[in-house]
């Protein structure tokens, strides 16, 4: 458990006692997608015998809120993750490519990418690559209880089950033709395109939303801090540079910067191309945002 103790400094609050990651360099705190780093993990949870490679992208320890995990990997042709529940956390399977057939309470669709399927305490999941190619794939865990994550596997691979042509499960897709023009978000400059793909009334736990935002070059998503609330803004195309704090990183495809409570940040496109993100927002009092510009 991280200790915190609160500082009243005029009108602002600092929170002191801070993970170790919060006093790491931003270059050496942000997560990067590495296909040497992903490790084969056969059957997982008694999945499909193709197994999946998998690496840890964010470690929950190093935030202060409930994050468990984000783990990022790849499922492989028959490959996947067996039908399991856990007891204390809410996971998200996302899929940026290709395909894969989702399990939710023991009902099946096939979900083309990207797409993700958010999962509630105590209903089970899993996932399953039936297609020919591999799968680029990402799971994320909030839990009620900070550092436990617990929950039976239920024995099945969910290999040739029948499926619904519709899903009957929540589903959150990162189409682009969902999206909407925004002028100077949060102050930014230029029009983003925004759009919350997922709420806090989709989640029993502190998880607060899923943000998609396209910065075309040359825009910004205007710097602003959250006094509650942490957040990880994970790059689904595009480069850019991360600013948090007094510190900027350069951030490309496949990166995830973990924003900590309190630490004023902005996101720039200074790349030629769209900057793309999936931003994850975790609070440490359901429904607490108390997102502040800073101009």
């Amino acid at each position: 458990m991280v200790r915190r103790t609160v500082l009243m400094i005029g009108s602002v609050f600092v929170l002191a006692g801070l993970p170790a990651s919060a006093q790491q360099p931003l270059a050496e705190r942000i997560g990067r997608t590495d296909p040497s780093k992903f490790r084969h993990n056969e059957r997982r949870h008694e999945g499909a015998a193709g197994g999946m490679d998998v690496m840890t992208l964010i470690e929950g320890k190093r935030m202060q809120t409930n994050l468990l995990y984000m783990f990022r990997g790849v499922i492989p042709p028959k490959g996947g993750i067996g039908h399991h529940y856990h007891t204390r956390v809410e996971e998200m399977f996302v899929i940026f490519d290709n395909e894969a057939e989702f399990t939710i309470d023991g009902r099946t669709s096939k979900l083309t990418g990207p797409v993700g399927a958010p999962v509630r305490f105590d209903h089970s999941h899993a996932i399953y690559n039936s297609s020919d190619r591999p799968t680029q794939w990402m799971n994320i865990g909030v839990s009620a209880v900070k550092g436990l994550g617990t929950g039976p596997n239920i024995g099945d691979d969910r290999v040739g089950v029948p499926l619904d042509p519709k899903p009957v499960f929540l589903t959150m897709r990162l189409d682009r033709k969902l999206l909407r023009p925004t002028e100077s978000l949060l102050g930014g400059k230029g029009v983003a395109q925004y759009r919350r793909a997922l709420g806090p009334e989709d989640f029993f736990s502190n998880w607060e939303y899923v943000d998609h935002i396209v910065l075309p070059p040359g825009a910004s998503l205007g710097r602003h801090r959250h006094q509650h609330m942490e957040e990880i803004f994970y790059v689904m195309d595009g480069t850019g540079s991360a600013e948090v704090g007094k510190e900027s990183a350069p951030i490309k495809k496949g990166d995830a910067v973990p924003i900590m409570l309190n630490e004023p940040h902005a996101m720039v496109n200074n790349g030629t191309a769209d900057l793309e993100f999936m931003v994850i927002g975790i609070t440490m009092e359901k429904g607490r945002m108390d997102t502040t510009p800073e101009r």
